[in-house]
């Protein structure tokens, strides 16, 4: 519980999302779940030549249990 009041605190600003596949995500916060469920927009990924398959995405949902950290 304390992870989700923290996590709802930054809705609306901007966050970058590292997976467990090494995948980073920049974007803003557009909603979390009690389950750390994310919900961006306006996302760009760090390193783009990395992943050029990603750079049409503006929208994403990540599940909670894929993720590694936030900043």
């Amino acid at each position: 519980m304390l992870f989700f009041l923290y996590f709802k605190e930054l809705v609306g600003k901007e966050v970058t999302v590292a997976l467990k596949n090494d995948l980073a995500i920049r974007g803003t916060l557009h909603s979390v779940d009690q389950y750390l469920n994310i919900k961006l927009e306006n996302t760009r990924v760090v390193e783009q030549d990395k992943y050029p398959h990603m750079l049409s995405v503006k929208n994403c949902f990540i599940r909670g249990s894929v993720v590694r950290y936030v900043l």
